[in-house]
């Protein structure tokens, strides 16, 4: 039997930052990765990973919602790009001792202060 940070794809189940974060955690402790997770080494990490997942569209031009052209072998590996950023997001939230859940929520609610719902639509407005 595998390891705690061992687990199978589970289509029903929500999956929460904590639970992220703690196998995150567990993944670098059993390997004693740990002392090379500063903030700037996964910061640079993410940005690495964030110019991986630029170069999938970096010359497909405008690509429809849901991405129905592409291959399933491109959404996954489009998913495994987007979880690489993830995952890095969260270590790194991890490691500065940021609430990364609850920073995204208060930044929702700052941003819903800043830009406040108006009567007009976008496309309405441009009419006018």
């Amino acid at each position: 039997m595998g390891s705690s940070y061992e687990f199978s794809r589970n289509e029903n189940k929500d999956v929460s930052l904590q639970e992220l974060r703690d196998r995150l955690a567990e993944f670098a402790r059993v390997r004693d990765w740990e002392q090379y997770h500063s903030p700037r080494n996964l910061l640079l990490a993410l940005v690495g990973e964030v110019g991986e997942l630029s170069e999938i569209f970096q010359w497909k031009g405008e690509v429809a919602r849901g991405l129905p052209n592409w291959s399933s072998d491109d959404k996954e590996h489009l998913g495994e790009e987007l979880s690489d950023v993830l995952l890095y997001l969260i270590q790194l939230a991890d490691v500065c001792g940021v609430d990364l859940g609850q920073a995204a929520l208060s930044k929702i609610a700052k941003n819903g202060r800043k830009y406040p719902v108006t009567n007009q639509t976008p496309a309405a407005a441009s009419t006018n």
